[in-house]
């Protein structure tokens, strides 16, 4: 029987044996220099309804609708920033601001869209540009430097 001490050399050995003709089969797994064209060959369009304006709805289950889809959104950064807003400018808004605000929060089909305009990494569309667009924007500044780090607790509707 072998010694352990026997074992880790005759297995080190053997490693350092076929290392070289290990590597040399194995495909590199890192490149150097430009990355390749991504075709995007494997994406799916899915197609999406157009948005639609709920009409015959009261001002009060919109306010409800939109706060509830302001704080659940498909990515954490669009649920904090939109909740926060919708928490402070809601129940202020006139109905021709809560129509724009229902289109800038349900209308755009990428979630990461509404946030670089929100932020002004991007240029906002023409469609979307408004006075609540205007209002976004100077709420994600931020300037009295709140912490937003979570989406509001639910508390305040009940005062």
């Amino acid at each position: 029987m072998l010694s352990s001490v026997a074992v880790k050399t005759l297995v080190n050995r053997v490693c350092l044996s076929w290392r070289p003709a290990v590597t040399g089969l194995m495909p590199a797994r890192g490149y150097r220099g430009e990355a390749p064209e991504d075709t995007k060959g494997d994406l799916i369009d899915i197609p999406l309804p157009p948005w639609e304006e709920k009409t015959g709805e009261s001002i009060n289950i919109k306010r409800r609708r939109l706060l509830y889809e302001s704080r659940k959104r498909g990515m954490l950064e669009n649920c904090i920033l939109l909740s926060h807003f919708a928490k402070r400018y809601l129940d202020t808004m006139s109905e021709t601001q809560l129509r724009q605000y229902d289109r800038l929060i349900n209308e755009p089909t990428n979630d990461w869209d509404i946030y670089y305009w929100a932020t002004e990494a991007l240029p906002t569309p023409e469609p979307y540009e408004g006075e609540i667009m205007d209002m976004l924007k100077e709420y994600t500044k931020n300037r009295d430097q709140e912490q937003r780090l979570d989406a509001p607790n639910l508390e305040y509707l009940d005062k």
